[in-house]
């Protein structure tokens, strides 16, 4: 074997991770010898959107909030159909000093905000009341153990024994764009560089709003559903896995990814039009991992024009129809539709190992349809708007039928597996390849780590077991054929680096099945999970039932191939953590819930071992220091002004004396960082017309030294812009610190000068 060489940057990172290491188990260190219990804050409450310029009262989480003090309105009981409630609520948390989740990639900090990011509820229940399921879609990578858990306590202490772990879903959208810090276990925690507190409450506090939204708001409907293809927005980025599979199989469809479509239509017995749910197969990554604005994606972009389509007059995150692009088969599916290609010469790198021959694996990026990946997400994401509407418009299908629930919480460590009807296998302690560590066409990890690896590197195993410590012998067979990088299964300190024990849950709607999936399912994965799940309810009498495969739910455990991609271990088959026969337990353990479902007997089913809730978590790295200004200057001061004038499809952008952003998800005094308002001669006032949840808009925060920092504002001129005077708005807060008092946060506001938009 030829003696391994490094190049400068190799070793340069090399040494970059030893140090990482080595801070980190210090700290870690440190932690468990004086840390206390973190403590949820208070939910601090909100106090609405600025005065829009219209009049009807909008979708504000403080104006339809339930509580046990407010009666809900009697539900009316003879009729056919569901009772339906939507809700929306924000739930963005930190834009700034915080991670972006999604990519793991080491300086990906959240810098700004393009979009805010929103928890979208459904609450869907019987005539008569007794039975109903909760589906709640959110902005956010994929939703952690730690957040599913609390969300579920603070409804039973709200509402007893009406929403429950087993008729409650909590799905991820799966944006790569949102802020990290609200997990439990120790490799995501380490990802998210601390727990953060301020952002797992304003997560918990949003999803708990959207719910109560909706609760409140539930009148009589009916639900139609429409399936169809979305064309032109996905490739799969594994083909070579995905060619793994039976031939026989892969001969039964058309595309090695899933185009299809489900739209659930949800229109109340008025007529008024409530909402849709729609499940989709896409990763969320059309920003890529060079990206410091907190935003929603692709999907987000869809939900975002459906919702402005038909709540017009409101502004962006307001109003009453509430449309939700969920997660669904996504593991394998790009939407960085021009392929892999070498970023430094330009050729395909479309091969078993995205590997360039001039520069590697870290030189091949896919890329999608735009200019730039904001007008991939624009693009891809208004494609898949448009494929929506038409189904949503021609949904004529109505679900009908009794509304079920089933849950199990499962040790998936410890699941034997029934191959044929005398062999049996097991599933694995969790554990991550090397391959794992490489990424992939949609974000590469910069290390000399490539896709398809199946042996081990003697550099990297000193490494690790000078660090972490060596994987067991068991460990190291149950995962062949993967090379074993990070045993995580067998590393407790401070807490468990994975989770074992993981939530299975379906819920039906008459004939429609939801199935959530705690991780990320490649699309014949997708598939097979489906196919048995239909085929246990039909050998039960429930024939012809529609299963939607929702993904990121209720907790994350990386990626689910199938047996035969697990053998060619790239990136998607080195994050299947509990081994080669994860798909074939997950399968055992759905059809479980689908007969217990169908025999009415999920009454007699065992709720599972109930997984663990961690006090002692690692705080985050970034402390919380005062904020200051210039000499001279106050914060929300105009450090570069407007320009007199702009056309429409110019940019207008202003500077302002600014403080940490991340203070505003501690006190909610403002629930937008800008707006930009149009002044009226007839009202002799001015109207806003934009906010930051509107994407138009941008909002940079630029970090100085000693707590100083400027805050710059976009705002990207459509052509829909009517001519006339307008200005720009700036709302933030900053830290105030005296010595020996607790800091407290300050609420500010900026002003631009007036400026003219102009047509011509």
């Amino acid at each position: 074997m030829a003696k391994r060489t490094f190049s400068m940057l190799e070793t340069f990172l090399i040494f970059l991770l030893v140090m990482m290491t080595a801070i980190t188990v210090a700290l870690l260190s440190l932690l468990f010898i004086t840390s206390g219990t973190i403590e949820n804050h208070k939910d601090s409450g909100s106090h609405g959107f600025l005065t829009t310029q219209h009049t009807q009262a909008s979708q504000s989480p403080t104006a339809t909030q339930a509580s046990p003090a407010t009666p809900v309105p009697p539900l009316l009981q003879n009729f056919s159909g569901y009772h339906i409630g939507v809700g929306r609520a924000d739930c963005t948390g930190q834009v700034s000093d915080i991670n972006l989740m999604g990519f793991g990639k080491a300086g990906q900090n959240a810098q700004g905000l393009l979009t805010r990011l929103y928890s979208r509820a459904f609450v869907l229940a019987e005539p008569d009341g007794s039975n109903r399921v909760v589906f709640v879609s959110i902005e956010i990578g994929m939703v952690s153990q730690r957040l599913r858990l609390e969300v579920v306590n603070r409804l039973k202490s709200k509402y007893g024994s009406l929403y429950r772990r087993d008729n409650v879903i909590l799905s991820g959208t799966h944006t790569h764009s949102a802020p990290a810090g609200f997990f439990q276990y120790t490799l995501f925690v380490l990802a998210s560089e601390g727990f953060s507190n301020r952002t797992f409450e304003c997560i918990v506090s949003g999803i708990i709003k959207s719910i109560d939204i909706a609760h409140q708001n539930m009148k009589p409907g009916k639900i139609f559903i429409n399936k169809g293809n979305v064309i032109g927005v996905q490739i799969n980025r594994s083909p070579t896995s995905y060619l793994r599979n039976p031939q026989s199989e892969r001969a039964r469809y058309s595309s090695n990814t899933e185009r299809e479509m489900v739209v659930l239509k949800m229109v109340a017995l008025d007529g008024a039009e409530l909402g849709l749910i729609s499940w989709f197969a896409v990763h969320p990554v059309s920003m890529n991992n060079t990206n410091h604005l907190v935003n929603s994606d692709n999907v987000g972009y869809t939900s975002y024009l459906f919702e402005q389509e038909k709540n017009r007059g409101y502004l962006p995150g307001q109003g009453p129809f509430v449309a939700a692009v969920a997660s669904s088969i996504l593991g394998d599916v790009s939407p960085n539709i021009l392929g892999p290609h070498c970023i430094n010469t330009g050729e395909s790198c479309d091969n078993a190992n995205n590997t360039c021959p001039i520069g590697g694996p870290i030189m091949c990026m896919a890329m999608g349809p735009g200019q730039d990946m904001l007008d991939s997400t624009q693009i891809i994401g208004r494609t898949i708007y448009q494929r929506a509407k038409e189904l949503y418009a021609s949904a004529s299908q109505e679900v009908t039928g009794p509304v079920a629930s089933a849950h199990q919480w499962v040790n998936m460590t410890d699941v034997t597996v029934w191959l044929n009807s005398t062999h049996t296998a097991k599933t694995c302690k969790p554990a991550l390849g090397y391959s794992f560590a490489a990424g992939t066409i949609d974000g590469v990890s910069g290390l000399s780590f490539m896709q398809g690896t199946t042996e081990t590197d003697p550099f990297w195993e000193s490494l690790r077991d000078q660090l972490l410590g060596r994987p067991s012998y068991e460990i190291k067979e149950c995962h062949k054929p993967k090379p074993v990088l990070l045993h995580t299964g067998e590393m407790t300190r401070p807490h468990l680096w994975h989770p074992e024990i993981v939530d299975v849950q379906i819920i039906t709607l008459g004939s429609l099945a939801i199935a959530a999936v705690p991780g990320e399912l490649t699309t014949m994965s997708g598939r097979r999970l489906r196919e048995a799940i239909q085929a246990e309810f039909a050998s039960y009498g429930m024939k012809d039932m529609t299963v939607a495969i929702s993904g990121l739910c209720n907790v994350y455990t990386h990626y689910i191939t199938t047996y035969e991609e697990y053998q060619a271990q790239r990136y998607e088959a080195a994050s299947t953590i509990y081994g080669p026969h994860t798909l074939s337990a997950y399968i055992q353990l759905f059809r479980t819930l689908a007969k217990a479902i169908a025999t009415d007997t999920v009454a007699n089913m065992s709720s599972g071992p109930e997984p663990p809730i961690f006090k002692q978590l690692i705080p985050p790295l970034i402390p919380n220091i005062a904020d200051s200004t210039p000499i001279g200057r106050n914060f929300g001061d105009v450090l570069e002004p407007v320009k007199p004038e702009y056309r429409v499809g110019e940019v207008a952008e202003v500077t302002f004396v600014g403080a940490n952003p991340k203070n505003s998800a501690e006190n909610q005094t403002h629930e937008t960082f800008l707006t930009v308002e149009k002044y009226e001669d007839t009202s002799a006032a001015w109207h806003i017309m934009y906010n930051d949840a509107s994407w138009e808009t941008r909002f940079y925060w630029h970090k100085g030294l000693l707590g100083q920092s400027n805050a710059t504002i976009e705002w990207h001129i459509p052509e829909t812009a009517q001519p006339g005077l307008y200005r720009i708005r700036y709302f933030g807060h900053n830290r105030k610190q005296e010595i020996l008092k607790p800091a407290v946060i300050l609420s500010f506001e900026g002003t631009s000068s007036a400026f003219e938009v102009v047509t011509t």
